[in-house]
This record gives structure tokens, sequence and C-alpha cells, in this order.
């Protein structure tokens, strides 16, 4: 599964690019460290716009096509951002043949937004994954850290109801 770009606009802070500044300058002169540049960034932005990316790049002395090929390699990174509420649903073996393409068909439907993808007022994104280990409840789905299971599409604007207050 490829990941997407974000196609929002990047938001970022004076605040933040001082910090991710501050983390480049404390590792600059080992360029193995640059997973580890990649990850404490992340966790400033939330997830790696290319303009945080190219910061990585030129403050590491590394081309841009390595800091986004290890970006797109590696699962733990973002290319978009979360929303507030970030909806991951299950499409491992047990969810899917219970019906869970049509559960993320329907937030995909909902939420006006596809696969790692935020909606535009930062609320909601919505992604995939394979396994969240709760094949019994299959299929499943979580809002940040809360599981909902057994679900039907029909169950989908229940749910989203409850964080759209």
């Amino acid at each position: 599964m490829q990941k997407k770009i974000s196609t929002l606009p990047f938001r970022g802070t004076a605040e933040q690019e001082q910090q991710l500044r501050e983390i480049i300058d404390a590792n600059k002169q080992d360029p193995s460290r640059l997973m580890a540049v990649m990850q404490q960034a992340q966790d400033v932005y939330g997830y790696l716009p290319m303009e945080v990316q190219q910061m990585i790049a030129d403050g590491m002395g590394v081309p841009l096509e390595k800091v986004y090929g290890v970006a797109t390699f590696y699962a733990q990174f973002a290319l978009s951002p979360k929303g507030v509420y970030n909806i991951s649903v299950c499409l491992g073996t047990a969810c899917y043949v219970k019906g869970s393409g049509d559960v993320f068909n329907r937030l995909s439907e909902l939420l006006g937004i596809g696969a790692d993808e935020c909606t535009e007022d930062g609320k909601f994104s919505l992604t995939a994954c394979r396994c969240i280990g709760a094949c019994g409840l299959a299929p499943v789905l979580t809002v940040n850290d809360e599981v909902y299971g057994r679900l039907t599409a029909d169950d989908v604007d229940g749910i989203l109801a409850k964080y759209n207050n």
C-alpha cells in the first residue's frame, strides 16, 4: 500500500521549526541518526510533510530522496497529518471477510476522504490497518484508542455522531 502525500497546506509554526532545527543541530554530525531525527520531527509535527523532509535533508546533508525513501519505506512514518480523531479500520482477513471494506467505504464517503487522508478541518483522519488483534470482534475500527467491534456500515453514522459535537 503506497503512502499518500497530504494535499492540505503545510501549517508549521515558528516554534515547531525552532524545535526541528535544534533536533537537527544536535544530530547533524552523524548521518546514521537520520531515522532518529525523522522520528523526533514527526513527534513535533505529527507527520512528515515535504517541507519538513526538505529541512531534514538540508540540515543533515543528505539528499531529499533518501529522507523520502525512509519515510515511505517504514510504516511508522506518516506523510499526511492525523486528525484530532484518527479512525483506523482493520482490513485484515478476519475483519475483511465480515465486512470491514464496507465500513471503510462508508467512512470514506461520509468524511469525503480516502485512506491516509485528513479532513480539511483537521478533525478526522482515516487509515486502514492490517490487524489490531481483536479478530473476535470483527469487523473492528478504532477512533484514537477507543475500539468499536462487530460493526456494519450502518453503524458508522452513529459512531461519527459521537465525535461531531
